[in-house]
C-alpha cells in the first residue's frame, strides 16, 4: 500500500483577488459599524490583534491549533458575538464582534486564509509564510496560487 501525499488546494489568482478585496470591504464596514456603535476609535486598532491569540491553539499541534485558530477567524463567530450584543443591548459584547468581523477582513485582505490540518501555513487562499517561500524555492509548481494562462486583451 503507499501512501499518498497530500496536495494543496489551487485557487486562481482572480478569484483570490476578489476574495482579498472582500476582507477590504468587510474590515471597512466592521470599522464604521464599531463608530456608529459608539466605539473609541483609540481602542479599536489594539484589540484587533488580540484574536491572533488563538495561535495558542498549535501548542496542541496542527489538527487543534487549525480548529481553534478557524474558530476565531470566521465571519460566523463576529456576526453571532456582534447579534447577541445588539439583541441584548450590551455594547461591549458588539464591540468585540466588530472587532472579530474587522481582524477576519484584515486577514483575509492580507490572503490569510482557513487554515488546514496540515500546517499552519496551509490555508484555503494558497500557501502562506515560509511554506510559500519553500514551495517557490524548491518546485514553483507546488505553489498553491495558480497564475492564469496569459490572455490577450482587445483595446
Amino acid at each position: 500500500m503507499t501512501a499518498s501525499i497530500p496536495t494543496m488546494p489551487t485557487i486562481d489568482l482572480q478569484a483570490r483577488r476578489w476574495l482579498r478585496l472582500e476582507g477590504v470591504a468587510v474590515l471597512v464596514a466592521a470599522g464604521v459599524a464599531f463608530g456608529q456603535l459608539g466605539g473609541e476609535f483609540l481602542w479599536f486598532v489594539p484589540a484587533l490583534i488580540v484574536p491572533d491569540l488563538a495561535i495558542a491553539g498549535y501548542l496542541g499541534g496542527p489538527r487543534s491549533g487549525a480548529f481553534v485558530y478557524n474558530l476565531v477567524h470566521n465571519w460566523a463567530l463576529g456576526l453571532t458575538v456582534a447579534g447577541a450584543g445588539l439583541a441584548f443591548g450590551i455594547a461591549p459584547l458588539a464591540f468585540a464582534g466588530t472587532v472579530l468581523i474587522a481582524h477576519t477582513g484584515v486577514d483575509r485582505a492580507a490572503g490569510y486564509g482557513v487554515k488546514l490540518a496540515s500546517g499552519f501555513g496551509d490555508t484555503h487562499l494558497g500557501r502562506i509564510g515560509k511554506a510559500a517561500r519553500s514551495a517557490r524555492a524548491g518546485n514553483p509548481a507546488n505553489d498553491a496560487v495558480r497564475e492564469p494562462a496569459a490572455q490577450t486583451v482587445a483595446g
